[in-house]
């Protein structure tokens, strides 16, 4: 007869593979083109609520109290309790996401790095401070403040804040910015995991750089990609992302973001980031405002390129001898064509219509710093 203890162990292994089980399927089942939500949403369309527009996107991450969670506590920083009605809010608000698109992944933003006056006490030893004992700002365009990362002390009281989110039931894992591969952030990666356990998902704004120290705690890099200028900058965007895909802890969920350079009709740069995503790796896409518009970030429209019809990927992406990558879908073709090349030509054995251009036919064209999808009928 098997003892309770073994019972207890089997029991939670279970219950452990099932919650795995369940962020996979979400993840690996989910149809594409796949794009994510950073922080604030897409303009909305014609006759769509806020809560379709978000759905549309299959993983959105955000403050806590951009879905309603709120504490009673006077410094949210050390605020490790919701407010009952606020929590039922907040599941309200995910279970209204998950019927308009049940595969979608909600993370929450774990602020360790800078926080606006009022994050914490004044007086905590937590914010970094000048030698004249002024606070040091560590996001201008915010006002934000630096905290102490390397604080053994913060480190706890964020691992403990994360699992205070966590607990609430509302999200599938944590979402930290201003991610630098550094002993103090490995420290706190670690405390971050041995409070939220193995299943949760944990997401680090690492920008277009690789994190092989911190990797191991790591689902997926959000790559908030300033630098899209020269074919030099996306190359190395293409390499971390695949690097990214192979080196990062299952279940992965890179999430890609470039911004455009004149306006959002930008198209051929929404669509090379788009494709880039689809044929080097599994995660998620964004084309967005760049950071320096007086608006909030991360604003974005939603294009039709964007539309499901895809399906899942069935092979890995290749890369063709003409310097553009292709990835097939059980619903079509993806084609890249990095900057820095010139155009290639795409022949197909029956007609497939381009995204991009809408028209049907065997053999189409795709530019340099662009890409396509051409679907099967």
């Amino acid at each position: 007869m098997i003892s309770r203890v073994v019972q207890a162990i089997v029991l939670t292994a279970f219950v452990a593979s099932a919650e795995d089980s369940s962020f996979a399927e979400r993840i690996s089942q989910r149809d594409f083109p796949s794009v994510f939500q950073a922080w604030h949403g897409a303009t909305p369309r014609a006759g769509a609520d806020a809560t379709t527009m978000q759905a549309l996107h299959d993983l959105v991450f955000l403050h806590p109290s951009m879905i309603h969670l709120q504490s009673e506590a006077a410094w949210e920083g050390t605020a490790f309790d919701f407010t009952p009605a606020s929590i039922a809010q907040a599941k309200a608000k995910r279970a209204a996401l998950r019927a308009k698109n049940p595969r979608l992944i909600l993370l929450a933003e774990i602020r360790y790095r800078d926080a606006p006056k009022g994050f914490i006490p004044e007086e905590a030893p937590w914010w970094k401070r000048e030698a004249d004992n002024q606070f040091v700002i560590g996001w201008a365009e915010g006002g934000y403040r630096l905290l102490d990362v390397a604080h053994p002390a913060w480190q706890a009281q964020v691992a403990k804040r994360a699992k205070a989110v966590m607990d609430t039931g509302v999200f599938d894992g944590v979402m930290l910015d201003w991610w630098t591969d550094d002993e103090p952030r490995l420290q706190l990666i670690r405390q971050l995991r041995a409070a939220l356990g193995n299943t949760a998902l944990v997401l680090v704004n690492a920008n277009d750089r690789s994190i092989p120290l911190t990797a191991e705690y790591v689902n997926g890099l959000y790559m908030e990609c300033y630098r899209t200028q020269s074919p030099a900058d996306w190359q190395r965007i293409s390499e971390t992302l695949r690097w990214a895909e192979t080196q990062l802890r299952p279940p992965h969920i890179n999430c890609l973001e470039t911004w455009s350079h004149q306006s959002r009709r930008d198209l051929h740069l929404m669509r090379a980031v788009t494709t880039l995503s689809l044929t080097q790796s599994d995660g998620y896409c964004l084309f967005a405002d760049p950071n320096e518009l007086p608006t909030s970030d991360h604003l974005h429209d939603w294009y039709a390129f964007w539309d499901k019809g895809l399906g899942r990927p069935t092979k890995p992406g290749v890369l063709r001898p003409d310097g553009a990558w292709e990835r097939a879908f059980s619903g079509g073709t993806v084609i890249y064509n990095p900057a820095g090349g010139s155009s290639v030509t795409v022949r197909f054995n029956a007609p497939c219509r381009s995204r991009a251009s809408g028209l049907t036919r065997t053999e189409h064209s795709v530019n340099s710093n662009d890409g396509d999808i051409f679907l099967h009928h």
